[in-house]
């Protein structure tokens, strides 16, 4: 019979601690045995050779949303000598220690200065309802377990989802924090940093959605009157992730434009949560469209609308984006170029050469109609994030956080000359014309991050028909962010749990893309995501491993299987509440 989280760390302190049960929890020791934690014989333990992919055995329960007002009393224990003793030699510090002394970013020399670490610091994004419906903090005696687990393997800390649909789901300006309030108490307490998302899309519809998180209320009724705050392709559809940019500067939204809308919202997070900001919160992630990235909802999911690998549409047919289409062509004069977008182009399920506006030879997209069309349509853009990053710089000056935005890893028929599905994104970036240089540029000018996905993608993983390149795109956007002197954050694009994938991340977060850039390193990477296939016992031995070479940095030359003799006895004495998050989470 499993013991409880309590009563496992009591027997690892020799001291007894009594439980704490509550309504509405089943207690651990009802629960399915995930003992599977096991010593793996160093013999076994060996560096991947190249081009080896692993498969590890994968746990895929659903997480069912629960709430509990069950609070961990470990936090006050103090850890056995053994214990102690594998943090120490793993080289992390234990979950009991203070927030203050935990930071993997900074070392504190003799004399009290301060000095830049090597490395790269290792968060873990959380789930995406984290938060309930009802504003409190979902699953909670998983969350507490799950923290102390990511808290003891180094981890730097965690990012996590702030939904506008949730905090100002029912009037205009009234915001609800609860279960945001209690969740980063939790992370602090634990020790760990918080990279807050403000996320102004909807949840459902993208890669990976596991719930369904709408805009909030007010939004969506002030759509239902006017359909065109909505982004809108060439066939009518409507797309109700983001509002469309077209009317961000425009009073749509109950005497409020949308900038300003956003502006507010992160003025009272800011207000709300001040005491935590430059300590526990360190940085805030601004999202800027659909899955929060900053892009158009060119590829979207729901309803088998987009599948990998199309193309994608443009997203430029509601009337605002239609109205400034009309006024850049007639600035230009060709005003017969203002009346539509690429009627051309395709459907969202085409690949390039299936179109005229996409092919190769003779395309339009390499037409002075299509320099001109894509240029606008990328500028719309770059416009939006530039009002949307003003704002964001101006309500967290002084704060001590830093300010980043995501842009996605879109990587398929990047081998094409057109490179069309970034084109439909909004990225203009062709064979002959770099798309990512202008977006870093505009973060260089307001001191912001770029994070970038698909980390840990290889070319050769990716359909090859299809001219995948994931690993000469992060190539380009590293070597556009070098030159625009902007700090580079990656996060992985899907979930992996394999060392094959690990080594990938590791080699693009070191930056060594043009043999100059001796001493730049990524300044963060982000991992998707805690779940229970993370707790399961070999994914949880090689991401503890994965963790401690990342906050190594690239000077480290040691070998996976060191690493790994390393992590194999840390997991094993810290096995209590790795287990009690796996079986947490599980139920």
């Amino acid at each position: 019979m499993a013991l409880n989280l309590a009563h496992q760390i009591g027997s690892l302190a020799g001291t007894q601690i009594a439980a704490e049960v509550t309504t509405g929890e089943q207690s651990s020791s009802a629960t399915a045995d995930v003992s599977g934690f096991r010593k793996v014989p160093l013999a076994n333990l060996r560096c991947n050779a190249p081009g080896e992919a692993l498969s590890p055995p994968m746990l895929t329960p659903p997480l069912t949303p629960r709430s509990a007002a069950n609070r961990s009393a470990m936090m006050s224990l103090s850890l056995r000598p053994d214990l102690s003793a594998a943090f120490q030699a793993f080289g992390t510090l234990s979950p009991l220690e203070t927030a203050e002394e935990s930071s993997a970013s900074v070392a504190w020399k003799e004399g009290g200065k301060k000095e830049e670490k090597k490395g790269v610091p290792v968060y873990v994004m959380m789930p995406l309802d984290s938060v309930t419906n009802g504003n409190t903090v979902n699953r909670k005696k998983a969350m507490n377990a799950s923290l102390h687990a990511l808290k003891s393997a180094g981890v730097e800390g965690i990012m996590i989802d702030v939904w506008w649909g949730l905090v100002e789901r029912e009037a205009t300006g009234a915001y609800n924090w609860g279960g945001y309030a209690e969740l980063l108490e939790m992370a602090k307490k634990h020790g760990l940093k918080v990279q807050a998302v403000m996320s102004f899309h909807q949840c459902g519809g993208n890669v990976g959605d596991s719930c369904i998180i709408p805009l909030p209320k007010w939004v969506t009724e002030e759509i239902e009157k006017d359909p065109d705050l909505a982004y809108t392709d060439q066939w009518g559809r409507r797309n109700y992730e983001y509002l469309s940019l077209g009317c961000d500067n425009l009073p749509v939204l109950k005497g409020r434009t949308p900038v300003q809308c956003y502006a507010d919202f992160m003025r009272a997070f800011r207000d709300n949560f001040k005491h935590l900001l430059g300590d526990t919160i360190v940085e805030i992630q601004v999202g800027m469209g659909p899955a929060g990235e900053l892009r158009y909802p060119s590829y979207p999911e729901a309803n088998g609308t987009w599948k990998f690998p199309g193309i994608g549409a443009f997203q430029c047919y509601d009337k605002y984006m239609l109205s400034s289409l009309k006024a850049a062509a007639e600035s230009a004069g060709k005003p017969e170029w203002g009346s539509t977008g690429p009627t051309d182009a395709g459907h969202y399920n085409n690949w390039p050469e299936d179109t005229p506006f996409f092919k190769k030879e003779g395309g339009g997209w390499n037409t002075p109609y299509g320099e001109f069309f894509l240029t606008w349509y990328s500028q719309m853009l770059l416009e939006h994030g530039e009002r949307i990053l003003s704002s964001a710089t101006s309500i967290f000056d002084g704060a001590g956080v830093k300010i980043s935005v995501k842009v996605a890893g879109i990587h398929w028929h990047y081998g094409t000359r057109s490179h069309a599905p970034e084109l439909t994104a909004g990225y203009y970036n062709t064979r002959y014309r770099d798309g990512y240089l202008p977006i870093a540029q505009m973060l260089a000018r307001h001191g912001a991050v770029f994070n970038f996905t698909c980390i840990e993608m290889r070319d050769h993983e990716q359909p090859q028909d299809a001219l995948c390149a994931p690993e000469k795109l992060v190539k380009q956007v590293a070597l556009a962010t070098g030159a625009a002197q902007v700090p580079l954050a990656g996060e992985n694009a899907l979930p992996r749990y394999d060392e094959y994938a690990h080594e990938q991340i590791l080699r693009a977060s070191s930056l060594n893309v043009d043999g100059s850039a001796v001493d730049r390193e990524m300044c963060a990477f982000t991992y998707l995501r805690m779940n229970p296939s993370l707790f399961h016992p070999d994914n949880w031995r090689r991401f503890v491993a994965f963790v401690k070479k990342m906050n190594e940095g690239k000077g480290a030359r040691r070998c996976w299987e060191e690493v790994e003799r390393e992590a194999e006895q840390f997991v094993h004495v810290t096995q209590p509440f790795i287990q009690e998050a796996a079986v947490a989470l599980m139920h």
